[in-house]
């Protein structure tokens, strides 16, 4: 069944505003990504050399902000690829990228942030860092922070050239 022009016409600006969007729902993410772990967090740790454990937890609140904000451009960059493309979507570069960046934005916030703030409370009065637990701290924290840079690799895929290809 063919639409008419005029449903067509009506229906283009709907869904250039819902392209839009992706768009900037994406350059949200990944810039937040970016902004938050590499150039945020290490400015944070600086300026606040002497106060280190104020640092981590600023820093953390912000990881965990950029989290939730993955959380929801996530569910809108998949909710649009599908409705544009359909079942086509899975056959997509896009949304394998998404999928990948979704797993994890979840398990850096649902996983290995509660494990390294449980750490921390283990540790009380003393910063996990300085406790029996420093070792167990470093390497979640070293895991955490793997996968944030895969993370925001995966941003870049989804950014360059891959974007163009599979939308």
């Amino acid at each position: 069944m063919k639409s008419s022009p005029c449903a067509t016409s009506s229906f283009l600006p709907m869904q250039r505003l819902a392209d839009a969007l992706y768009d900037i729902t994406l350059t949200l993410w990944v810039g937040g990504l970016w902004a938050i772990g590499f150039l945020v967090a290490p400015t944070l740790f600086a300026a606040l050399a002497s106060d280190r454990q104020l640092a981590g937890l600023l820093a953390g609140k912000l990881f965990a902000l950029i989290g939730w904000v993955g959380l929801g451009c996530a569910s809108y960059l998949l909710l649009h690829t599908v409705l544009r493309t359909g079942t086509i979507a899975v056959r997509r570069w896009t949304f394998w990228l998404l999928i990948g960046m979704l797993l994890l934005t979840a398990i850096n916030l649902f996983g290995i942030q509660p494990l390294l703030a449980q750490i921390k409370a283990d540790a009380l009065p003393r910063q996990a860092i300085e406790s029996v637990l420093s070792q167990r701290f470093a390497i979640w924290h070293g895991v955490s922070g793997v996968v944030y840079v895969l993370q925001s690799l995966l941003g870049v895929l989804l950014i360059s050239g891959f974007r163009r290809v599979g939308r």
